[in-house]
This record gives structure tokens, C-alpha cells and sequence, in this order.
């Protein structure tokens, strides 16, 4: 497919640009990153009591000089950055969690990722999502489809949401279910929010849900993987997400196949009343991965 004359970057050389630089960034974390054990990097706390390590900031340093020498026109947006809203006159932005999953990643799980998108004009046009220590890397470009360490994914075929994998907050899982009237099938507790929507895209998961509050850089390059997989990832009323918005935070957020998008929705609203504490004010367990 042709380079779209729209747009003022090549998405799918954007795309190849950010892998290379996830990969490194990967890199730098997993020299902090012991499997089933604690983490060697120094452990902060961040106002609210969420964790930063030695390693979010160290790939955050790295991303930052990385790819503002590649993308210098573009606004940066990073969850262990002070957020400079002149970014909002920028017309692209780069969007970072430098390590989304940051709890696992202090606990030895290996379910974190380094999360990295090009939006422009408010929509991501590249983004990956690299799990290092799963050695997996899902990647989008606007128009060319998604991939997982290369191969194309695709969502999943399911036709119905009974029996469907999914992923995220119990409570809201089972009041969605009650909704549907059918049984899903409810996996484990996925830390990292981009990591769990790619699952999606790939086919691994059927559904996936996130409270409210996560915020740009969580989602921002699963969004268009997902997107490019041939699902969606949109808030209760369906519309498609925005990015470089003053405000970074979304409210519930649900990623499925397109086939599926409209039935989820549909038993999920109802499931979300508003002022519902499950829906609307996450426990701080849960604020870092909702």
C-alpha cells in the first residue's frame, strides 16, 4: 500500500523506526529485570504511591533522546515526564510508557512492555507494544496492517460473547456477564494495559476491558494495533479515541474484534451507572493497570 500524501511521515517507516528503538529501550530495562524475582533497579515513589524504578527512568531518558532526534517535530508525552502542554500545538506527538506494567516488572513477572506510538492529527499512525522479557513485539502502521514479532495477527473469529476470553477487572467482567446473560471465560489478572489489548489483537484474547483512568500512554499504540488487527478500542459511547488532548485520562475502556465491539458495548453500559465506584474510582491496586 502506498505511503498515504495525507499525512506528513511514512507510517510504516515510523513503525520500523519505533521498533528498533523499543527494542533497545527493552534492552536497558531488562538489565533490571530478574524473572520471578525482585528487581535490581532503585524503587520510588510517585505522588498518589504509584512505583517508579531506576529502569522507568532509564528507558524514558533513552526514548526521549531517541526518538526526538527522529521525530523533532513532534510533541512528547511519557508517564515518568513532566507534561509540557505545548505539546497541544503540535500537530504529531510521541506518546511513551516507558515500562507499562511497572509492578510486574518489580516482581519478576514478565507480563510488561514498553509501550510507544506516533499520533498525528490526534490518531496514532505507528505504535508498538514490546514485551521484552516474552521476547514479543506487536506493531502497527496506519494502512498496513498489525504484526506480532513480524507475522500479521488478526483478532479473533468468535461470533458470540458467550464463552469469550477475557481480560480485566473482575467486578466489571461478571456485571457484564449478567448483562449478556452468558458465562465468560475470565482470564488472569494482564498488568500491563497495552500488553493485554495486543493479546486482543492477536487473537489470544477475545475481549479485554480497563476501568477508567488509564491515561494516553497506556493505550495510545495498542489502540492502533488493535485498530489494524480488525478490532476496536473506544470508551462506552464507541467513539474512536483522541490523543493529544489536555487531559490524558479515559473512562472505561473496552478492546474487541469488530464482530464483537457493538455486543460488548451493549452489556457494558448498562454494567456502569454513573458514580459507580467500580467503574469510575479504581482501588490504588489497581490505578497502575486498570
Amino acid at each position: 500500500m502506498a505511503h498515504d500524501a495525507s499525512l506528513p511521515i511514512d507510517p510504516a517507516a515510523a513503525r520500523d523506526q519505533l521498533i528498533e528503538a523499543a527494542r533497545e529501550a527493552g534492552a536497558i530495562a531488562l538489565d533490571f529485570y530478574r524473572p520471578g524475582a525482585p528487581t535490581t533497579a532503585r524503587i520510588d515513589s510517585k505522588a498518589g504511591g504509584s512505583p517508579v524504578t531506576q529502569a522507568d527512568l532509564a528507558v524514558d531518558e533513552f526514548l526521549r533522546a531517541r526518538l526526538g532526534a527522529l521525530f523533532e517535530s513532534a510533541g512528547w508525552l511519557s508517564e515518568e515526564s513532566v507534561d509540557d502542554h505545548a505539546r497541544l500545538a503540535r500537530a504529531s506527538l510521541i506518546v511513551v510508557d516507558p515500562i507499562d506494567g511497572t509492578r510486574a516488572f518489580l516482581a519478576g513477572d514478565p507480563r510488561w512492555a514498553v509501550s510507544i506510538a506516533l499520533v498525528v492529527g490526534g490518531r496514532p499512525v505507528a505504535g508498538v507494544v514490546h514485551a521484552p522479557a516474552l521476547a514479543e513485539t506487536f506493531a502497527a502502521a496506519r494502512g498496513r496492517g498489525a504484526t506480532m514479532n513480524g507475522a500479521p495477527i488478526a483478532v479473533s473469529p468468535r461470533p458470540t460473547l458467550r464463552e469469550a476470553r477475557i481480560a480485566g477487572p473482575r467486578p466489571m467482567i461478571e456485571a457484564i456477564g449478567r448483562a449478556a446473560g452468558v458465562a465468560l471465560a475470565a482470564q488472569p489478572k494482564i498488568p500491563s494495559l497495552a500488553y493485554r489489548m495486543a493479546l486482543v489483537a492477536s487473537g489470544v484474547l477475545d475481549l479485554a476491558l480497563a476501568a477508567a483512568n488509564s491515561h494516553a500512554w497506556d493505550i495510545a499504540a495498542a489502540d492502533l494495533i488493535l485498530e489494524e488487527a480488525g478490532g476496536w478500542l473506544v470508551e462506552a459511547d464507541g467513539a474512536p479515541l483522541r490523543y493529544n488532548r489536555a487531559q490524558t485520562r479515559h473512562g472505561v475502556l473496552f478492546g474487541a474484534p469488530n464482530g464483537l465491539i457493538g455486543r460488548f458495548l451493549e452489556a457494558g453500559r448498562p454494567s456502569a451507572p454513573a458514580g459507580d465506584p467500580m467503574m469510575t474510582n479504581p482501588s490504588p491496586r489497581d490505578r497502575e493497570a486498570p
